[in-house]
């Protein structure tokens, strides 16, 4: 292992320490934004401390099996375990060059997505609603909760657009590669000549900012409020419920009318606004590393055409990673771990890439 990477790993292996040390300091526990970065930051450095103290061990066996070697009565039985204990820490330090690219910080957050509706019609209203359940299905096969944040329905029984907050362990990390263009080729119920017919809806997978993430000027914000429209009942539809949120140097504008009360619906439209404006910064990013190489995951690109559903094939496929799988209603069911799988793994080995060839 080259020096510069072993004393990196030192240095980690002692920050980690030093910031578990910090963390039991009073002046630490009690400031609660230095509390949740130290946090962050210990989490985030656990893995690479563990993998580098587990690197030091099997040095420490390999150097005893090969003092053996000159024991003529020990020389067998410590070839096999030079050879073994050899190859381990070949693929300890692969692991370990794995775990020193440089992590998403979003990883670990909370996600909100939205879905809505592209073009098709009322097929891709439908459309829109079975990705909505496909990835509630999802999130309660890993333990996730989902809250609803706001929700449009069509008139034929599909979803116009709607909005939710994904809590759990590394939500975003699992969902990042979500983001973009997904095509449905089917019969709908609605087609008597049985003709197949191609619709399409938009996912947006983004991290869940907190204040610490986004500040946001008051003096930048254009709040109004209107009377919800839709169902909900009289109460919604006769007070001025609704509100509507544009942050001015952006642009970007977010509406929720999904509460009774003014108060809770400008909670949850900051929340979005918050994470839409976080997520635009990583899309910039992302879009800078995209033009510098040649792939496409991550890209975060939300006019790509992602995914395929083709029910009359029984296939999904994904067309960033050319992967294409069939029982396709299990995927619908929410079992796509094999395709989440392999888009991180297809970043990840990129990005490996990229850093050995930096």
């Amino acid at each position: 292992m080259e020096a510069s990477l072993r004393a990196k790993l030192e240095n980690i292996a002692e920050r980690h320490e030093e910031v578990g040390e910090m963390l039991c300091a009073p002046e630490i526990a009690q400031d609660k934004v230095k509390l949740l970065q130290r946090t962050r930051e210990h989490a985030e450095l656990a893995p690479i401390a563990a993998a580098y103290h587990e690197l030091l061990r099997l040095e420490r066996e390999l150097a005893d099996a090969e003092q053996l070697l000159a024991d003529p009565d020990m020389r067998e039985l410590a070839e096999s375990d030079v050879h073994e204990l050899r190859q381990r820490l070949t693929a300890h330090e692969h692991d370990l060059q794995r775990l020193l690219l440089p992590r998403d910080p979003n990883d670990s957050k909370n996600v909100i997505v939205e879905i809505r509706g592209g073009t098709g019609g009322e097929e891709a209203a439908l459309f829109a609603a079975d990705l909505w359940r496909m990835y509630t299905r999802y999130a309660e096969r890993l333990g996730w909760s989902v809250e609803l944040l706001s929700l449009s329905e069509a008139a034929a029984g599909g979803i116009k657009e709607v909005s939710a907050l994904i809590k759990g362990k590394d939500v975003y990390a699992a969902l990042k590669f979500e983001s973009g263009v997904h095509r449905v080729q089917r019969v709908p119920a609605t087609e008597a000549q049985g003709r197949i017919h191609t619709s399409t809806a938009t996912v947006a997978i983004m991290p869940e900012a907190e204040e610490i993430d986004v500040e946001i000027n008051p003096r930048d914000l254009e709040i109004t409020t209107m009377r919800a429209s839709g169902a909900g009942g009289q109460h919604v539809n006769t007070t001025d419920s609704a509100v509507r949120i544009t942050h001015l140097p952006t642009g970007l504008a977010v509406h929720c009318r999904q509460e009774k009360s003014q108060i809770k619906n400008r909670e949850i439209a900051l929340r979005l606004l918050r994470s839409r404006l976080l997520d635009l910064e990583i899309q910039r990013y992302q879009n800078d590393r995209a033009a510098q190489r040649r792939g496409q995951i991550g890209t975060g690109d939300r006019s790509e055409k992602i995914r395929t559903y083709n029910f009359p094939q029984d296939r999904v496929s994904d067309h960033r990673i050319n992967l294409t799988r069939h029982a396709i209603d299990d995927f619908m069911n929410g079992d796509l771990d094999d395709v989440v799988a392999a888009l991180r793994a297809s970043d990840e080995a990129e990005r490996l890439t990229e850093a050995q060839g930096s």
